[in-house]
């Protein structure tokens, strides 16, 4: 065993080794060098387990393609990307919405040179990163003013910090939702300093229970729209003209917190139950607050449109500061809010619209592409074939609704499933899909059309690392 030892390549001569490959070569030396270290120490281990057993298995020669692959694999990013086959189209831990081509356009000129991001072009002075957004905000959502800060919790809790702190906001109780990463209303409520006063029931509210808990200490009324649940049977809820009415005559500010918030009408798909910004700023909320990266189809921000009384206060707020979105925030949001101005031309080119109003046939059409990529990679090593499945907006939004397609089926002949879904975590790109009655399940709605020949691969290289 000492004798395979000394057979091991000299950290030299594995450098000189790697250094010939291009796509290595461009790397920092001391993280090749790292990954280098820790490849001949498993070496190491695998002398010690009997893995190893003769000197010619260390020459570097037979090394370098398990070297190379090994030093490859260590050194991609972390943040990747990933094949979405889940048909999740806002899907949380994928990244959310994909953003329009004009506005990856955007943010790549916002990060390549200087802009006018606090520079006011007329005057020649300091100007508001707001101002690039917003007049179109308003402009599209019939607002008198508008906000944004980095994502809605934070739109929510900067709006009861400015206009209900340590004062009483009335809320349903069937409205105290939670929301990803245990994010819930009564928590941010009470961090903001504003002070939470229930009324109702879980499943009905009515006006009079809001009219009786209005007393000297109440700051605001809020509704709190339900988007990632519902509540059906004997119900009932406020609505927003009513509570319009209780505000005026009271003189209180009516929040809604929209959550995930959407500018364009789904009810053409048969998505009910998720009113529009404009709807809901039409029906008389003070100020409301939506999601950037959800329906809506942009980047991670949170949006603050209403009344100008409130939002003048909000934009005041020293908070405000420590919430403000960056400059490719800014330039990806205008980019996509430029699309909104045309309805039509949002729904084609957004691509969580696109998405989620694709047509049956295109849908169809995109998994025979897929079958027939399968199986020109992979021929008999599985059964491929067709069915058909719903996929999710996600997001939080529109919960009681699946959206009818057809999915593709993977069967692998020689492993699991599971042991497929496992090794395609570790392809190039990563394809992250779903087990459905032990059948690997592609749904090509979230792939786009350069990513079907993509996934395909990804399938060879998850059978190939199992020698199949």
């Amino acid at each position: 065993m000492s004798i395979l030892y000394r057979h091991l390549p000299s950290m030299d001569q594995v450098l000189a080794g790697l250094s010939s490959d291009s796509e290595l070569s461009a790397l920092p030396r001391p993280l090749i060098k790292e990954h280098a270290a820790a490849f001949l120490d498993i070496c190491r281990e695998e002398i010690r387990s009997g893995a190893i057993t003769e000197p010619k298995q260390l020459h570097l020669d037979n090394l370098m393609p398990r070297l190379v692959a090994y030093v490859r694999s260590q050194s991609r990013p972390h943040f990747r990307r990933v094949l979405n086959g889940t048909g999740v189209v806002v899907h949380t831990n994928l990244g959310r919405s994909l953003l329009a081509k004009p506005a990856i356009e955007a943010v790549v000129e916002a990060c390549g040179h200087y802009s006018n991001c606090e520079f006011d072009l007329t005057t020649g002075k300091r100007g508001s990163r707001y101002s690039h957004v917003e007049q179109i905000l308003c402009d599209i959502t019939g607002a008198e003013a508008a906000l944004v800060v980095n994502n809605n919790a934070a739109a929510v809790f900067i709006m009861l910090e400015t206009l209900a702190k340590d004062k009483e906001v009335i809320v349903s109780r069937g409205q105290l939702v939670e929301i990803g990463g245990s994010f819930r209303i009564p928590d941010v409520m009470t961090k903001s300093g504003a002070i939470l006063r229930e009324v109702g029931a879980t499943n009905r509210a009515h006006v009079h229970d809001y009219e009786n808990a209005i007393n000297d200490d109440t700051g605001a009324l809020m509704r709190v729209h339900t988007s990632n649940f519902r509540v059906v049977g004997f119900t009932k809820e406020v609505t927003l003209p009513e509570m319009r009415a209780l505000g005026d005559k009271y003189n209180l500010p009516v929040i809604e917190d929209l959550g995930s918030g959407t500018l364009y009408s789904l009810s053409g798909e048969g998505l009910l139950g998720e009113p529009t910004v404009q709807q809901v700023v039409a029906q008389g909320a003070d100020v409301v607050s939506f999601s950037g990266d959800k329906v809506l189809g942009g980047p991670q921000a949170g949006v603050i449109v209403g009344r100008k009384e409130y939002i003048d206060r909000i934009k005041k707020n020293p908070v405000n500061r420590a919430m403000r979105i960056d400059k490719m925030t800014l330039a990806a949001l205008e980019a996509t809010l430029r699309l909104y101005l045309d309805m039509d031309v949002a729904r084609r080119t957004v691509p969580t619209l696109k998405m989620v109003t694709a047509s049956q046939e295109s849908l169809k059409s995109k998994a025979r592409r897929l079958v027939d990529a399968v199986k020109d990679e992979l021929g008999e090593k599985v059964t491929v074939g067709m069915k058909k499945g719903f996929s999710r907006v996600g997001g939080g939004a529109f919960p009681e609704y699946d959206l009818p397609g057809t999915m593709v089926t993977v069967s692998p002949k020689d492993i699991s499933v599971d042991d497929l879904r496992d090794a395609l975590l570790d392809t190039d790109p990563p394809l992250v899909a779903r087990i459905e009655d032990d059948v690997f399940l592609i749904d090509p709605r979230t792939l786009n059309s350069t990513e079907i020949r993509m996934a395909a691969v990804a399938l060879r290289q998850a059978l190939t690392a199992f020698g199949k």
